[in-house]
């Protein structure tokens, strides 16, 4: 069976070209050939070859002439040179001026098929690097960042403003509010683009094992360093390094983060030898650092270095108008090629009114969760889970007026917060604070009754802990 790779033989010689195709052809290769640059071109232009063997030497346009033709149309396309043994210095210029390779007549048929293989293998792996580096770009441009409320128009402005510049940013917010997706965003959008994005999680990794991990060891620098390790500002170098939940840094390495963001160098763990470096910083954390200051639980030195220009994402029960285009998007990412699911208006109304304390993230994971259960093609309040169906049916009373969720346009709008405090101390007073009775009233959990009563400054207000 023939391979779909195919290759063009431009040589002015019948009986080269002749052997060159039989070679190639027991590697299962299509093989084309021409026997001058004219008609080389129009057969490039026509069949769209994977690679070329061109002599140097030909009638009419030269194969330097040709070579510059086919770079310029098609610069990706690899070119192997054929040259005789007295224009090997010139076949050495065409490599300088885009050619893979060459090969040396009379051509040994071995080192034609290891030039070749590579140079296809070469070209293959160079696309499907372009194919990722595409998809990344298009993934983490601007536009993937979901939002049209006016707190997140306002981040669309910090973020194009800060994306040329290799300024420390520091993105602050809620966990699981996207804080990465802005890293990276900022990262594949600016000028450092083609070289890496390196991250950290400062909360998920041991303080005795954070050192090694963001500057790397010496092989035998402590039991169990076997070999030499790079660590992750080395890997960063020319990039961005990214440091989620820097607020849980210890201040012993705090202290060193400082040093190697003032001098722009480290020592590995165990060794001496001074490790240049130049990355660019990109910090998140969902801790207020103004406040760990005070409680002389962060740097305020490394502070000020790390929040030069610092953005914050507001969660999602601050723009609930973002649901709206958050919501078809997580539909149509999970909807695994079939159809996306249809959302009813009622289920609709119930993820509107839920408060997100887990923000995108957690509204993403419910999207996937009923989508992987539901059978049909619309999602329907009872597919949601409790606590969303119980905000969807509850009635509540607030400043002596009856408010229905089932019909939002009898009465005039009250904010969210008003109407969730007043459902809690309602069911706080119907069960005589027995918070056991009313959490399977309100149909949510025991935590989260206790997070919200915190929140609205409620604890401990006719409410009894036992049961």
């Amino acid at each position: 069976m023939k391979s779909s790779k195919r290759i063009l033989i431009i040589d002015d010689e019948p009986s080269v070209r002749r052997l060159i195709g039989h070679h190639l052809e027991k590697e299962n290769y299509k093989i084309l050939s021409a026997e001058n640059g004219e008609k080389g071109l129009r057969f490039i232009e026509e069949n769209s070859p994977h690679l070329v063997l061109l002599d140097v030497k030909l009638p009419g346009i030269g194969g330097i002439e040709v070579l510059q033709n086919i770079k310029e149309a098609n610069p990706k396309l690899p070119i192997i040179m054929i040259t005789a043994y007295g224009t090997v210095k010139m076949a050495v210029e065409t490599m300088r001026m885009g050619a893979y390779d060459f090969l040396v007549k009379p051509i040994n048929s071995d080192e034609l098929k290891i030039t070749v293989r590579n140079a296809i293998a070469n070209q293959t792996l160079q696309e499907e690097v372009d194919l990722l580096k595409s998809q990344l770009e298009e993934k983490y441009e601007f536009s993937n960042i979901i939002g049209k409320s006016s707190a997140m128009q306002q981040v669309f402005k910090l973020i194009e403003k800060v994306t040329d510049s290799d300024i420390p940013v520091l993105i602050q917010g809620q966990s699981g509010i996207g804080k990465e997706l802005v890293a990276k965003a900022i990262h594949f959008n600016g000028p450092r683009k083609e070289a890496p994005f390196i991250d950290i999680s400062c909360a998920a990794i041991p303080e005795t094992l954070l050192e090694s991990e963001l500057f790397g060891h010496e092989k035998g620098a402590f039991t169990g360093a076997v070999k030499t390790k790079e660590g992750k500002f080395e890997l960063a170098n020319r990039g961005t390094l990214f440091l989620d939940e820097i607020g849980e840094m210890s201040l012993s390495i705090q202290a060193k983060m400082l040093r190697v963001l003032q001098e722009k160098s480290f020592e590995r763990v165990g060794g001496k030898q001074k490790i240049r470096v130049n990355c660019r910083i990109i910090s998140a954390t969902n801790k207020n650092l103004k406040d760990e200051i005070e409680k002389k639980k962060f740097r305020e030195d490394l502070y000020y270095r790390i929040a030069v220009f610092p953005i914050h994402l507001p969660p999602l029960n601050e723009r609930r108008e973002d649901l709206l285009l958050l919501v078809p998007h997580f539909l149509k990412k999970y909807a695994n090629r079939k159809k996306p699911k249809n959302i009813s208006p009622k289920a609709m109304k119930a993820l509107m009114s839920y408060d997100w304390p887990g923000n995108v993230r957690e509204l993403e994971n419910v999207i996937h969760r009923i989508i992987v259960l539901v059978e049909g093609e619309t999602i329907e309040l009872d597919h949601l889970p409790s606590e969303l169906q119980n905000l969807a049916h509850t009635k509540i009373f607030i400043r002596k007026n009856a408010i229905s969720l089932e019909d939002p346009s009898s009465h005039k709008i009250i904010p969210f917060e008003e109407i969730e405090k007043e459902v809690l101390v309602h069911a706080l007073k119907a069960s005589g604070g027995n918070i056991s009775e009313a959490t399977r009233g309100l149909k949510i959990g025991r935590a989260t009754f206790y997070r919200k009563l915190k929140k609205y400054n409620l604890l401990d207000k006719n409410s009894k802990s036992n049961n």
